[in-house]
């Protein structure tokens, strides 16, 4: 997958089938945009997603910046998909001042050689938010792209979105999380030394440091499924800072593999959070630690056989 990142001035060699959102979460919402221009590969156009770095709301203030999905995360999932072009346009109060015309026609009609446009009804583009999908609809035909406007997608009665998904996320829920994003919540990160209790208690662990822009969850432990070295393994995975064992005010994302003791430091891991097992605690020993973790580990199994994970 080419990525065109921290530049305004690009020019696309290839005609596209172009997918234009925020993609935070890249939720089922998110994903039916995807597969109409995934779909115009038959045709001959290169699929790409154009998104911005950063989001409007963060570039302007309203947001805290914490991120569904890392900028890391996006683009692995991307290029897993099929996507071959992706446009992490770099939003500035410069570029966002630019005209919604002026952006249809110079960005996407003459720099990506867009013939099809994928958006949400509820886009929302240029100086002030003023563009909109009905305005890539009126421009769309004289420069000589058509552009499918997709309704919003469903899930219980409500509209999908990333605000939904947040809130799940930040509830713990992690089950109805999986199916607004037609995945499991996914933790991206590069393995880091820990303070090998772990091994030392006899349940050895990987240890991650999310990016700080990441949203995690509550702190707690979780039945999880950890992919590395392109692998899938069964794991409970805990989220938070481990108080029992020490003081440090550091987030992490711990997880015990199931039959798996190798070092792995420095590799790309993906830690998939599937359930909420309980919350973070200090424990009043680490024998107590050690007992408590058994019975997580023992209920993890019991899990995994129950939904027929791994």
């Amino acid at each position: 997958m080419e990525i065109i990142a921290g530049t305004a001035n690009f020019y696309l060699e290839k005609e596209t089938a172009a997918a234009i959102g925020k993609f935070d979460g890249v939720h089922i919402g998110h994903r039916r945009l995807l597969e109409e221009i995934l779909n115009r590969k038959k045709e001959g156009l290169a699929a790409c997603v154009f998104t911005f770095d950063p989001a409007p709301a963060v570039l302007f203030g309203s947001s805290d910046g914490r991120e569904l999905t890392t900028v890391q995360e996006k683009r692995m999932l991307f290029e897993r998909m099929g996507v071959d072009i992706l446009v992490e346009f770099p939003l500035t109060l410069e570029t966002a001042a630019m005209s919604p015309e002026s952006f249809v026609r110079e960005v996407l009609a003459e720099r990506m050689q867009v013939c099809f446009l994928a958006a949400g009804r509820d886009l929302s583009f240029g100086a002030k938010g003023a563009g909109d999908a009905a305005l890539l609809e009126r421009m769309g035909p004289s420069l000589g792209f058509r552009t499918e406007i997709i309704d919003k997608v469903c899930a219980d009665g409500r509209e999908v979105s990333s605000t939904y998904v947040r809130e799940q996320v930040e509830a713990g829920n992690m089950e109805l999380t999986e199916r607004l994003l037609g995945m499991p919540y996914l933790v991206l990160g590069k393995v880091v030394p820990g303070r090998h209790l772990g091994r030392t208690l006899g349940f050895p662990t990987v240890n991650l440091l999310p990016e700080k822009s990441k949203l995690l969850p509550p702190c707690g432990v979780y039945f999880s499924e950890v992919c590395l070295q392109g692998k899938r393994c069964r794991a409970i995975s805990n989220v938070g800072y481990k108080p029992t064992v020490t003081d440090e005010r550091i987030l992490g994302v711990e997880s015990y593999l199931y039959d798996f003791d190798r070092e792995i430091y420095g590799e790309d891991v993906e830690v998939y959070l599937l359930k909420f097992r309980r919350p973070e605690r200090r424990f009043d020993s680490v024998e107590a630690l050690k007992a408590q973790l058994a019975e997580d580990i023992a209920a993890g199994a019991e899990y995994a056989k129950k939904e027929g994970k791994c």
